[in-house]
């Protein structure tokens, strides 16, 4: 399969994680969602870890897959900057999905799509990396969209300013940006191979999410039931799925990151045709119309990576 498929692919399976998060998080407890979720993917991950870990201590050499796939040994600060990670995203997840649960799904996934612009805000300032032309161009585009999707949220009663699930759909996009950051340092200054991280990662999230679980169960159980539903496993399913095509896709030598970004954004798409046509979500015209500028300006981020 093509490395362009599979970008496609990612971003078709991205654009269903964000619909399975809003089935799963609408009327129902979010710690317990989230809890339920992460310990999805960290059962998938037992398995191969376990293996790996296994060879390790009986000094053999792993049957594995190398380069983006490969599990290493991991020395024990290794481990504390992968929990570091876990912590972080975590703390990214509980800000969306506790905003997702109250937000309307074309206002919360177009929010989340302007990441980009805040990874590279962060990269300049902390980084000292400096944008080329056509990617002050792009974060200018970004903007423009994103003050034009507020003014459009404000026909719908949601005023970005001071609404406090717009705010937290920010903090959690903010540390996303962070946190493709953080991944930067990992895989290229580290070296970790990618699904090393992944699998250590989705390990650690089980007791990142643990503690606001358990609060859930002792305080807010009875106010906030959990309702089974079969959308939970699949978030961690089709995210699971989204980065192992993504990386699959990026492993290629042929592969454009310049293209595969912005496909992977398009994903957006996905869930905001999901809010309209299924959840009956107004004012699709001209929501349709920010999300084309804001694709736009992550378009133009990528040609200038």
């Amino acid at each position: 399969m093509s490395w362009i498929v599979l970008a496609f692919l990612s971003a078709l399976l991205l654009g269903c994680y964000d619909i399975a998060k809003k089935a799963s998080v609408r009327n129902n407890a979010v710690p317990a969602v989230l809890l339920v979720n992460v310990s999805t993917a960290a059962i998938f991950w037992l398995g191969p870890i376990g293996y790996s870990v296994a060879c390790t201590l009986s000094g053999t050499a792993p049957v594995t897959p190398t380069g983006v796939h490969q599990l290493i040994a991991l020395a024990p600060h290794e481990h504390g900057l992968l929990f570091l990670k876990s912590l972080l995203v975590g703390c990214s997840w509980i800000c969306a999905f506790f905003a997702l649960k109250h937000l309307p799904l074309s206002i919360a996934s177009p929010i989340r799509a302007t990441s980009p612009l805040w990874t590279i805000a962060c990269a300049v300032l902390l980084m000292g990396e400096r944008p080329a032309p056509l990617q002050w161009l792009g974060i200018a585009v970004v903007i423009v969209a994103f003050l034009a999707f507020s003014r459009v949220g404000a026909r719908e009663g949601i005023h970005f300013h001071r609404d406090r699930w717009v705010v937290l759909m920010m903090i959690g996009t903010l540390l996303g940006a962070a946190s493709s950051l953080y991944d930067k340092y990992l895989l290229q200054q580290l070296a970790i191979p990618p699904a090393t991280v992944q699998a250590w990662f989705s390990v650690y999230l089980v007791p990142v999410m643990l503690p606001l679980a358990v609060r859930w169960y002792s305080r807010e159980r009875e106010r906030v039931p959990f309702e089974w539903r079969p959308t939970i496993p699949l978030i961690a399913i089709t995210l699971l799925a989204a980065d192992y095509a993504y990386f699959v896709a990026v492993s290629d030598p042929n592969a454009l990151i310049s293209v595969i970004s912005p496909v992977r954004r398009s994903a957006v798409v996905i869930p905001f045709l999901f809010g309209v046509v299924y959840c009956k979500e107004p004012n699709w015209h001209l929501k349709a119309a920010c999300i084309t500028a804001n694709l736009t300006g992550v378009y133009l981020l990528s040609q200038a990576t």
